[in-house]
């Protein structure tokens, strides 16, 4: 698949995821299904690691297009070297979207005339960039002073990166036109904002002699370690020339608590509410429509948290396997080597883990993102709970006060699932019905009877 996505990235200039509701406390259920960055077109994730004024980014591009006019622009607070520079494993970005991602929870009614336990949970079961031994080729000179200084230039992979510092915004814009960055025209708008706050900008093109000789299909993430107090996200530039709201994951490490956005609303996504079980025909749809709508409901203006929990304690349920501490320190979270309990007879680290999902376009998110590291350790994660209605005998004194309680529950499971997508209650009802009482397959007929 030698394809390139198109161009989402939200730091770049690029051009071209029986029980009634609600639930409380321990699950102990099924994971069947989740909702992860590929339901959603026009998605970026990036991994931000922050311990004191430490950061680590890693970002994971959505480009299609010609790889020679791949650029990417990223303002950053301070002169970067090439030790701080890495090519990140893409596959490892991709763990944490599935082990975080909003899940659906899968549950089965006992026999009321035969109660037995409910069965317990079942968890499911970096390439580095190497450095070449001469830096790229620099940009070359142009007669006309555009107020731009090349700090500094490198190769990391397949990535030709040039550290860039700006006096005026047309005059950088400008810049990169000249040496071959093609960057959306009115772009120094949103440049020279950032000049303002006196950041530099890292500026990254494709190799292409380098990515054919490292025989890479996509473009591998990028990770950028840099000290500065300011805990922020630069999404502005990723809008200049996007062609309608885009997606956004944040996937935050930090040591104590939840990430939330300061200049920004953090909303709760809805959870622990009960479903028809039909929804796990189509879990990827019920949830696309059930974030449009929460989309809808807020005005485009709030950052939703899909999942929030310690490394120390297990999910409930898990998509996945726990993050080992050597994908943690692969992303920067150098202090994962601090055991801080063990569970199942193995170590799990100091942490926290926040995932937050934003739809943006410039209209409604003027400002880049800025965070905060707050004290909140506690547990949350977007889960859906389906059950199973026992069809069995039903004929005891218990069997008959559960059909009755049945009905109940069901109405409650169409009223939220409306609730949570807009879906029309008596499309629902024909859908449970539907499934309720399938239709069985003819019979197949002997060989003899087919004489």
């Amino acid at each position: 698949m030698n394809t390139w996505k198109r161009a989402a990235f939200v730091l770049s200039l690029a051009v071209g995821a029986a029980v009634a509701a609600p639930y409380a406390g321990a699950f102990c259920g099924f994971y069947v299904a989740q909702a992860d960055t590929t339901l959603f077109n026009h998605s970026s994730k990036v991994v931000l690691v922050r311990d004191g004024n430490h950061t680590v980014l890693t970002m994971s591009n959505d480009y299609e297009g010609d790889p020679s006019k791949f650029a990417v622009v990223i303002p950053v607070p301070t002169v970067i070297e090439r030790e701080q520079i890495d090519i990140a494993d893409g596959s490892q970005i991709a763990y944490l979207d599935q082990y975080s991602a909003p899940r659906l929870v899968e549950y089965y009614d006992p026999d009321p005339c035969n109660p037995y336990p409910m069965l317990d949970e079942l968890s499911v079961a970096s390439t580095t960039g190497q450095a070449r031994s001469a830096g790229p080729p620099p940009p070359k000179p142009v007669a006309k002073d555009y107020g731009v200084t090349v700090e500094r230039t490198f190769d990391v992979g397949e990535y030709d990166i040039v550290i860039l510092s700006a006096t005026d915004s047309e005059g950088l814009e400008g810049w990169l036109h000249d040496n071959g960055y093609h960057v959306p025209t009115g772009a120094s708008n949103v440049l020279g904002s950032y000049i303002k706050q006196n950041m530099h900008f890292f500026v990254a093109k494709v190799d292409l002699g380098e990515k054919d000789r490292l025989g890479t299909t996509f473009l591998r993430p990028l990770k950028v370690a840099y000290d500065s107090p300011k805990f922020m996200l630069p999404i502005r530039l990723g809008m200049a020339n996007a062609d309608g709201p885009q997606e956004l994951f944040i996937f935050a490490l930090t040591r104590k608590g939840r990430v939330e956005t300061t200049n920004y609303r953090t909303t709760k996504i809805p959870t622990d509410e009960a479903v028809p079980p039909y929804v796990q025909g189509d879990f990827g749809h019920f949830y696309k429509d059930m974030f449009n709508r929460q989309v809808s409901k807020q005005g485009m203006e709030t950052v939703f948290l899909e999942y929030g929990w310690p490394l120390a304690q297990q999910c409930d349920p898990c998509t996945a396997n726990m993050p080992g501490n050597p994908m943690l320190q692969a992303f920067g979270a150098t202090w994962s080597g601090n055991v801080q309990q063990s569970y199942h007879g193995g170590t799990v680290t100091e942490g926290y883990l926040t995932r937050l999902h934003v739809r943006y376009d410039m209209a409604h998110f003027p400002e880049d993102l800025v965070f905060q590291e707050t004290a909140d350790d506690s547990t949350f994660q977007g889960r859906y709970p389906i059950t199973h209605t026992f069809d069995g005998d039903t004929t005891c004194d218990a069997g008959r006060q559960y059909e009755t309680t049945l009905a109940t529950r069901q109405a409650t499971e169409v009223s939220n699932l409306s609730d949570l997508t807009g879906w029309l209650p008596s499309e629902i009802r024909t859908h449970v019905a539907a499934r309720a009482n399938p239709v069985a397959p003819p019979k197949p007929k002997s060989w003899w009877e087919q004489q």
